[in-house]
């Protein structure tokens, strides 16, 4: 075959991995512009060690602090338990940098110590007196990181669904979202991972929620529009990366926690299973104040938000009593 021909179609090839790289990119921003409008911010922002933090906070009294799980953002709070606790509390949820509307500092790692220092200064920052953290999922994790590394900082923590351990599994099934490399991360951020993402939320919600019914109205009222972001989408993976790194060095202090503490786990969860993530920390937190629910799934706030509401009040007047 002549030179010429194969020059014409290596400029070919070259020409169409460019259009179809201009089209993924072109959708990527026309499905984050869309979310935007869906699910505009609605709290305040703060400037923590440059982190610009998002969040939003209802009532007066003793402080409740909300830390999301993975791909999630504080409305996975508001929108369920807010407005069901009642008078005395003052009810206060973050979207964890690079997650919803908060923008991660330039030079942020994402490791999960990082976010709990981050957690730790947000409290300080807004004044709050020894506050309860409440953590779902991987925000589990993070309030862990926490009540290990500035113990001082909080009264006790609540955990729902919490990820506790370092387990292959959980990677294997996260796999799309492990990129280690941080540029290969912001490329597939920017090009494929949205419009992939926006395809596949259907099963993928199925699964979050199974065994029980994705909520009518999620997307907007639970936020999961903002999830289809390219930032989103980099700080999910940025954190997927950081439980491989950083779980592993935190469970081994678990046995250090004296604070009044409590974790709600369904049976039912198909994202992290209670009985390695639950039922295992009665030996490692003294005094633990463990509730099972049988046949629940990995999002009970949406699902059971008065039992949810009743747990965390219950923690809540232990840590609360002790912090006196």
């Amino acid at each position: 075959m002549p030179i010429s021909i194969v020059l014409w179609l290596l400029a070919g090839l070259l020409a169409a991995v460019v259009l179809a790289v201009l089209a993924l990119t072109l959708a990527t921003w026309r499905i984050a512009a869309r979310a935007e409008g869906l699910v505009p911010p609605c709290g305040k922002f703060i400037e923590i060690d440059g982190n610009r933090i998002h969040y939003v906070e209802e009532g007066e009294g003793r402080p409740i602090v909300f830390v999301h799980g993975l791909g999630a953002q504080l409305h996975h709070f508001r929108h369920t338990m807010f407005g069901r606790f009642g008078p005395g509390f003052r009810l206060i949820a973050l979207d964890r940098p690079g997650s919803g509307y908060s923008v991660r500092a330039r030079g942020a790692t994402g490791r999960l110590p990082e976010q709990a220092d981050i957690v730790r200064r947000f409290i300080e920052e807004l004044r709050l007196e020894r506050p309860l953290v409440v953590g779902h999922s991987l925000g589990g994790a993070i309030a862990l990181a926490l009540a290990t590394g500035h113990p001082t900082a909080i009264s006790g923590i609540a955990l729902l669904s919490p990820l506790t351990h370092h387990e292959a599994r959980i990677r294997q099934r996260f796999e799309l979202l492990y990129v280690p490399s941080p540029l290969l991360r912001r490329v597939l951020a920017y090009t494929v991972a949205i419009p992939l993402s926006l395809r596949y939320a259907r099963p993928t919600l199925r699964f979050i929620f199974a065994p029980q019914a994705v909520p009518a109205g999620y997307m907007v009222a639970g936020g999961g529009w903002l999830g289809l972001r390219p930032s989103h989408y980099f700080a999910t993976s940025t954190d997927v990366v950081a439980v491989e790194r950083d779980l592993g060095e935190i469970e081994r202090r678990y046995r250090d926690i004296a604070m009044p503490s409590g974790i709600l786990f369904g049976t039912g969860d198909q994202v992290i299973g209670e009985a390695v993530h639950g039922e295992p920390m009665l030996d490692k937190i003294a005094g633990l104040d463990f509730e099972r629910v049988e046949g629940l799934g990995h999002m009970p706030q949406f699902v059971e938000p008065e039992r949810v509401v009743a747990f965390i009040q219950r923690v809540a007047m232990r840590a609360f009593a002790v912090a006196q």
